[in-house]
């Protein structure tokens, strides 16, 4: 099934919003809740 551009801007969307979630909790709290390999499969996905 191919993907609406709708669609595609939900997903980078959403990914956006987990990798501002987990800078916040690596830079910020000094608590990162996810390993840098997770981390990069984010932005690699991104």
């Amino acid at each position: 099934m191919a993907s609406t551009p709708e669609d595609v801007k939900k997903k980078v969307e959403e990914l956006r919003e987990k990798i501002r979630y987990h800078n916040y909790r690596y830079y910020i709290k000094n608590d990162p809740v996810i390993t840098d390999r997770e981390y990069d499969s984010l932005m690699d996905e991104l």
